[in-house]
């Protein structure tokens, strides 16, 4: 049987840089998947994404986050990017984004996970996020919210999923 995800571009920073991009991506896959990996960072940050270089008022997301002793809910439209994660000093986060039929004709939809450990108090999140084009995707770009780099040892993997 063959593999179902496969492994497209894989970035691990070996100096810090303000941010990571997934270009030229290829329609092969049903489904693609997006896995963020940061390393505990000296300032907080707030993790986006953005497909296709598009940076217009053409996303939505709606998030539901808790962190064991309460939990949250918001929503934004006519955004700029798909919120993935916030990367706080001293603790690593983990984040992923599935983004489903990316190659098809209709708006694209994403769900995007965070986890995070903030000093033996886990939080988690989940959004669901859509980008309001019907065009292919062929990039996604990974930047931050503030004016710092991500730190040496992020680690960004992009898979394509097959029959998802």
């Amino acid at each position: 049987m063959p593999a179902t995800y496969e492994p497209i571009a894989t970035t691990t920073l070996g100096t810090a840089a303000a941010d990571i991009t997934f270009s030229s991506i290829a329609a092969s896959w049903t489904d693609l998947r997006l896995v963020f990996i940061c390393p505990a960072t000296a300032s907080s940050a707030g993790v986006r994404i953005r497909l296709n270089s598009d940076s217009g008022t053409n996303y939505s997301f709606t998030q539901l986050f808790g962190n064991g002793t309460s939990a949250s809910s918001a929503a934004s439209t006519s955004v700029s990017y798909l919120y993935l994660i916030d990367v706080y000093t001293t603790q690593p986060v983990f984040g992923s984004m599935d983004l489903f039929s990316y190659a098809g004709s209709t708006f694209k939809t994403a769900l995007l996970e965070r986890s995070m450990d903030r000093n033996g108090v886990g939080t988690v999140g989940r959004n669901v996020g859509l980008w309001r084009s019907t065009s292919a995707v062929t990039s996604v770009y990974i930047f931050n919210d503030s004016a710092i780099n991500f730190p040496i040892g992020t680690t960004a993997t992009l898979y394509g999923i097959k029959n998802a």
